[in-house]
């Protein structure tokens, strides 16, 4: 195959036409396995790639040899699978056979940051020269390389330059939306993934965050729709089974607006890096030392804890406290709290949480430390859907011992939780060993 023959393919996978190139991309497909030739396997591993099977399309695509376009596919093949060293090979042998030296060279920069090599990556990159410069890919590589440097506002320059270039780079808009919807720009963000998603193909990942998004503004049937895309491609994708899940639920359950802003902007706030707001450098060093790294860190610490850090003085400490409250956190706020001494001691704010009246029961005394560290865990470590994580939010339910003190009963009881979200949380309960109260 040529590479204008791939360009062709690849356009018609991504047009109208898609039905139709699916249906002779799967016939050859069959011809192939029913025993074909060296070149048939070729286009049958393009094909494959096309339509995302990306084990069989490596499969047919190993045994080619001195074919560009076959190697540059293999090479994006290993990118979607990870396995970013022979990606890099790939793309190296690629332009040596005669593909898009520049692409190629582009495509090889972002293998090697993907092994973590950056100064290597930049230094390759620049080889595209000012072929590669004036190419939306090259602004796209240069930002993703600035981001894991940490250069948060260099790499989005980079990324709106790709998409000045190319208002259709689906990856260099995938990365603008999640930095606008990491600093609860949620707005922005919708607008950069529909915009992203509004030509083919469509990137999973941008579907199934721009649902969430629709979920959070209570657009269920928008979220909906891109939570199907996504099940018309994979009918077995487990987040966006769980997802169509709790929009189904919305039907029959009371959703609080309000509340749920309140809780995306806290999240937001918590998400922040220390690093984006003024301190001196001694403090800054010393929250580096200990890793920590956002808002969200220092709620999960005590003021004693930070004191004992390597440099760390009254200073610092007066300099952070400061911090946390003009944003109306404290330091160590969300630390688990301690187990009640005895039955009943526990008594909710259920006006103010939503829930319900209720006793945690007495944990047992002689846990093994391996136990305790376990029920230690925050409940955010569980995979739970947007819908059942809002519901622990509300009941200020922060970790996994005070998730198992609580009832099936008590959780029902609770305002937008219903039967999918009580069996999602038993199901990753279950998983690591423990269940609800009574269960």
């Amino acid at each position: 195959m040529t590479a204008d023959e791939f360009s062709q393919l690849r356009r018609a996978v991504a047009s109208d036409q898609v039905a139709t190139t699916r249906q002779e991309i799967e016939s050859l497909l069959r011809e192939v396995e029913s025993g074909g030739s060296s070149s048939q396997s070729v286009r049958a591993g393009i094909g494959a790639y096309l339509l995302a099977q990306h084990t069989l399309a490596e499969r047919l695509l190993s045994g080619a040899t001195g074919d560009g376009v076959a190697y540059y596919v293999h090479g994006l093949v290993c990118m979607s699978l990870e396995k970013y060293n022979e990606a890099e090979a790939k793309f190296a042998a690629a332009a040596k056979a005669g593909y898009d030296p520049v692409e190629c060279t582009m495509k090889k920069a972002g293998a090697i940051r993907l092994q973590g090599r950056l100064d290597e990556a930049e230094t390759t990159l620049k080889q595209a020269g000012m072929e590669g410069a004036r190419r939306a890919d090259y602004s796209y590589q240069m930002g993703c390389i600035l981001a894991d440097r940490g250069d948060t506002y260099g790499a989005i320059e980079y990324f709106e330059r790709a998409v000045d270039m190319d208002p259709h780079h689906s990856q260099a808009l995938f990365r603008l939306a999640g930095e606008n919807a990491l600093y609860g720009n949620d707005n922005e963000a919708i607008r950069l993934y529909e915009q992203g998603l509004s030509k083919a193909p469509f990137y999973i990942g941008g579907l199934l965050n721009l649902g969430l998004l629709y979920e959070d503004k209570g657009n269920y049937s928008a979220a909906a729709f891109c939570f199907r895309r996504v099940l018309q491609h994979d009918q077995n994708h487990a987040r966006a089974l769980m997802y169509m899940k709790d929009i189904e639920a919305t039907n029959e359950m009371y959703y609080d607006d309000d509340m749920a802003k309140n809780e995306a902007r806290l999240e937001q706030l918590l998400s922040r890096p220390v690093t984006d707001f003024e301190l001196s450098v001694r403090s800054r060093n010393c929250l580096a030392s200990m890793d920590i790294q956002t808002l969200g860190d220092l709620t999960k610490i005590t003021e004693p804890d930070l004191l004992q850090g390597k440099n760390f003085g009254e200073t610092s400490l007066v300099e952070i406290r400061e911090l946390m409250q003009a944003h109306g956190l404290r330091i160590g706020q969300n630390l688990a709290p301690a187990k009640p001494k005895e039955a009943g001691a526990w008594q909710g704010a259920t006006a103010a949480t939503g829930g319900v009246a209720g006793t945690y029961a007495i944990l047992p005394t002689d846990l093994s430390p391996q136990e305790q560290a376990m029920l230690a865990r925050s409940v955010s470590d569980l995979n739970l859907s947007v819908r059942a994580r809002k519901c622990m939010a509300r009941l200020g339910i922060t970790s996994l011992s005070e998730l198992v003190q609580r009832t099936p009963d008590e959780l029902l009881a609770t305002k937008n939780f219903g039967v999918t979200s009580l069996n999602e949380i038993r199901q990753q309960l279950g998983e690591i060993g423990l269940k609800l109260r009574n269960d």
